[in-house]
């Protein structure tokens, strides 16, 4: 059985992500920068190959945490503006 990809947290949003990606270039950027980020770690905590630094596969976590955090931002954003415009 294949594990799921942990870093690959945004999948039920991923029509709001999908509408913000056609409206908004920067996060477009950032989300497939999140995304990038996400295989590329996967990929490493799951290779049998050479093992990577713990310090190296840390750093890329905290820079896709932060990335989380700046995608959780504007699509909190994206459902609030969504809701202003339905009252």
């Amino acid at each position: 059985m294949k594990r799921q990809n942990k870093y690959r947290k945004f999948q039920l949003q991923q029509k709001n992500i999908e509408a913000l990606e056609k409206e908004n270039s920067r996060f477009k950027r950032v989300y497939t920068e999140y995304e990038n980020m996400s295989n590329e770690l996967w990929n490493l905590e799951n290779s049998s190959g050479e093992p990577v630094p713990d310090d190296f596969i840390n750093a890329m976590v905290l820079q896709a945490s932060y990335l989380e955090d700046e995608i959780e931002d504007w699509l909190i954003q994206f459902n609030e503006k969504k809701t202003k415009i339905k009252h």
